[in-house]
């Protein structure tokens, strides 16, 4: 028996010695289950043993076995990532949180609900909605995605236009440490500066500091009145120019996505829908709260001014629109390949950023495919091609390598709402200064000075 097995046995034997047996698996099927998500791999591995928490002290005795044996402990929501980052890595143990999946409180006075790492986004809105409020973070996944998931990679969603993105709802986390370590920061108020944001260094660092095992989260008032509104340009540059005539309007979309023309095809192709002959380009914009009338008028005018057919839709069409939205992230034919992203840039950068997109597939000779939350700027371009061969392939990837430096030459990052994960360290040096990284890496080291922290994601 090597050594590795060895350590293989004494962790798993140590494992079902802090949890129940039900709670731990070595079985294949788990094994290749749990080693990835939905993003790219470029490092496959599979876990040592797939350990299910359900409570607070799971999650301790974990980490603290954890650290007595030099394990790397990746943790995981729903799997719903697309950037790698809940990816096995070598020899690690992954901790699934799904089972911790309770609303411990909603005080609709507080306007504040405190919940478990595996509550799935969706269901904290059901049992907000009855109270008039809900949870406004909506990434395109809130069927089925976590809150943990959502405070480790800072998700966005459709509504963060208006009502900002994870961090923006989180108030407070309770967080386990390396060593096991039970923490709590932040604070149930909307308003609290004492000491360092702990809180925000928390949401968006991908499990790599510390695993959170609750959180405490600001809920919104339910609109009262919701007006939709499908614009369909000529081309998706005037559908582009068309968030920032909405804006020198000072009007708020709390939805602003843009679907240009191949995109609207794809939904077509896959929905039996006729958004392809409505228009060239998309451009859905959806208002709500006490102003959504008077709002939905101005925009209405502003849009038209610019070539716009406007379409003032219906509650049901309204839904089946938002939902096609939703759904039009990561559409692949059978027959074609592609690469997409997540990158976001200046508003006043879209028609820029947009135009080089088309102009760089064009040059490289493949298709592209652009849908964007156009309200903060954030853009998901999707590169494609018919069929995949190894000049298809460098074609593909060198179109996606000059969006990134495309985008970091407009002002915008290489993730807006995604995260870094495994996938994304490649490009990380492009837009961080290697005195950024490095004091990244001495905050890494202070939380987890054994790098046994869902160790090679995030930063590098």
């Amino acid at each position: 028996m090597t050594a590795t097995t060895h350590l293989e046995t004494d962790i798993r034997d140590a494992l079902l010695s802090a949890v129940r047996p039900d709670q731990v698996s070595k079985e294949t099927t788990d094994l290749k289950k749990f080693a990835t998500d939905r993003g790219p791999v470029t490092d496959y591995q599979e876990p040592l043993a797939v350990v299910w928490a359900e409570s607070v002290d799971d999650v301790q005795a974990v980490m603290r076995l954890a650290t007595g044996h030099g394990v790397p402990v990746v943790p995981r929501g729903a799997g719903t990532g697309v950037s790698g980052g809940a990816n096995a890595t070598r020899g690690c143990v992954v901790l699934d949180l799904e089972r911790m999946n309770r609303i411990l409180e909603l005080n609709p006075e507080d306007e504040v609900a405190r919940v478990e790492p595996g509550v799935v986004n969706a269901d904290l809105n059901k049992v907000a909605e009855p109270h008039g409020l809900m949870y406004a973070p909506d990434p395109a996944s809130y069927k089925v995605s976590t809150i943990g998931g959502n405070v480790a990679t800072n998700a966005g969603g459709l509504r963060c236009a208006k009502y900002g993105v994870t961090r923006d709802a989180v108030l407070g986390l309770d967080v386990v440490l390396a060593d096991g370590e039970l923490i709590h920061t932040g604070h149930r108020t909307f308003k609290g500066v004492a000491g360092y944001d702990l809180t925000s260094l928390f949401v968006g660092s991908e499990g790599t500091l510390g695993i959170v095992v609750g959180a405490t989260v600001r809920l919104k008032y339910l609109p009262t009145d919701v007006r939709t509104l499908a614009v369909f340009f000529p081309d998706v540059q005037a559908a582009a120019a068309g968030v920032l005539a909405l804006g020198a309007k000072r009007v708020q979309p709390c939805i602003l996505e843009l679907l240009d023309g191949p995109s609207l095809q794809e939904l077509d192709s896959r929905n039996g829908s006729n958004l392809a002959q409505r228009g060239t380009a998309l451009l859905l914009a959806q208002f709500d709260g006490l102003a959504a009338v008077q709002e939905t008028d101005i925009a209405m005018e502003a849009l038209t001014g610019l070539g716009g057919t406007v379409n003032l839709e219906d509650p049901d069409e309204a839904a089946r629109l938002v939902e096609l939205r939703r759904h039009s992230r990561g559409m692949e034919a059978e027959s074609e390949v592609s690469v997409g992203e997540d990158i976001a840039v200046p508003r006043s950068q879209l028609v820029h950023y947009v135009t080089a997109l088309q102009e760089m597939a064009s040059r490289h000779g493949v298709g592209v495919r652009i849908i964007a939350h156009a309200g903060d700027g954030n853009l998901h371009p999707m590169f494609w091609a018919p069929e995949l061969d190894e000049a298809t392939d460098a074609a593909l990837h060198a179109a996606l390598n000059e969006s990134m430096d495309k985008a970091l030459e407009l002002g915008g990052t290489i993730t807006g709402e995604h995260g870094i994960g495994q996938y994304k360290l490649k490009w990380l040096h492009l837009e961080q200064s290697s005195s950024v990284r490095e004091l990244q890496r001495k905050i890494k080291d202070l939380f987890d000075p054994q790098g046994i922290l869902n160790p090679g994601k995030a930063i590098s």
